[in-house]
């Protein structure tokens, strides 16, 4: 490609990203292009599910199958890179599953799958694996973030970035929800698919990253980024004395009960928010401006809202979990729906690159 060529490709996706982070701010209409977005998400079954997994994951993917075609799985493909333990990785799949669908995830509204029961994306993963540079892995800011903070990287790790395309290039996705961790990883998707497209034809939709600020970065017990990799979370279905012990010991500064405190700084309040509704909110931030309120007891009264909003999901989780026969069916059932998307994609890339030699 040409320095001229790529210039217009580079000017035609400022266009197209300045347009669509412009809608992010515009009330969205029932009947506008974005209604019908196909979008993709997956997440990671490294764990017990914690309520940033919630808030900035889950419950925007259970609100998108209302008015759009949503893709979304268990991604136990990429859980590998940090976890070799097989009864593990089986046990919080099945646990994962379960809470998506005790959070009101409908597989009938949606594709609702386990990454391993798609065959095709790993078969696309290498296709696209000897069409990426590593120049393009290498710059991969989480990979370098994961090793800084003691993660043993193996080749599954540094091709993350591949698979990822994979997952998403394979089912045509027009919108991907990402953190801003991941933002990146939608970039390189991009990249790859472009270079693909202008190497045979226009095989694949170019993703657009979504990132929603309200959540981009919600705070664990210690103040940093809610992580499993750093044992500050709060469990989804968290056992009502865990969640007391969690909530109470969350860390603050030393600022006086009495005196003014800035909401903003302060990681007890940005949980608070996600939990109360807005007159809440701001009788809260209120007392914090004019000083007087303690945060122990901002704490009991956050306690009080976990405990309250998601009380109906733990009722249907445990019911979910007296039948785990269902749980399976439903995700063959997601899964077989699913490869039918996939096809389509997997042919035409088989075609353009020369795997299916076949004669017509």
């Amino acid at each position: 490609m040409n320095y001229e060529s790529r210039g217009l490709i580079c000017k035609k996706n400022f266009i197209i990203d300045y347009f669509f982070y412009r809608s992010m701010f515009l009330p969205i209409s029932t009947e506008s292009r974005e209604t019908m977005a196909r979008i993709l998400s997956g997440i990671q079954p490294s764990g017990t599910l914690h309520i940033a997994n919630y808030f900035a994951m889950m419950k925007p993917m259970i609100e998108y199958q209302r008015e759009n075609e949503l893709f979304c799985f268990i991604v136990n493909y990429h859980a590998m890179t940090s976890n070799q333990d097989g009864e593990r990785l089986r046990q919080n799949t099945l646990e994962a599953a379960m809470d998506f669908l005790a959070l009101g995830l409908d597989p009938d509204k949606a594709h609702f799958w386990v990454q391993s029961d798609v065959p095709e994306v790993t078969e696309l993963t290498w296709i696209l694996s000897c069409h990426t540079s590593l120049g393009l892995l290498e710059r991969s800011h989480s990979y370098k973030d994961k090793v800084a903070h003691g993660i043993v990287p193996n080749t599954g790790l540094y091709t993350y970035p591949v698979l990822m395309a994979a997952d998403i290039l394979l089912y045509q996705a027009e919108v991907v929800p990402v953190g801003k961790d991941q933002k990146q990883h939608v970039e390189i998707t991009r990249d790859i698919a472009i270079r693909f497209n202008n190497l045979y034809s226009d095989v694949f939709t170019i993703p657009e990253p979504r990132i929603s600020d309200d959540v981009a970065v919600i705070p664990g017990t210690d103040g940093q980024k809610m992580s499993k990799s750093y044992g500050n979370t709060i469990d989804i279905f968290e056992d009502e004395k865990n969640l007391k012990s969690k909530v109470m010991k969350i860390v603050t500064d030393s600022t006086p009960v009495a005196d003014p405190k800035d909401p903003e700084k302060c990681g007890l309040f940005a949980l608070y928010r996600l939990f109360a509704g807005s007159e809440q909110i701001e009788k809260m931030r209120t007392r914090y401006l004019e000083g007087g309120v303690g945060y122990g007891e901002v704490k009991k009264e956050l306690l009080g809202l976990i405990i309250e909003y998601f009380a109906p999901f733990r009722k249907k989780r445990e019911e979910l979990s007296k039948d785990k026969g269902e749980i399976f069916r439903i995700l063959r059932k997601g899964a077989e729906k699913t490869r039918q998307a996939a096809a389509p994609t997997l042919t035409r890339v088989k075609e353009v690159t020369g795997l299916s030699y076949a004669p017509k």
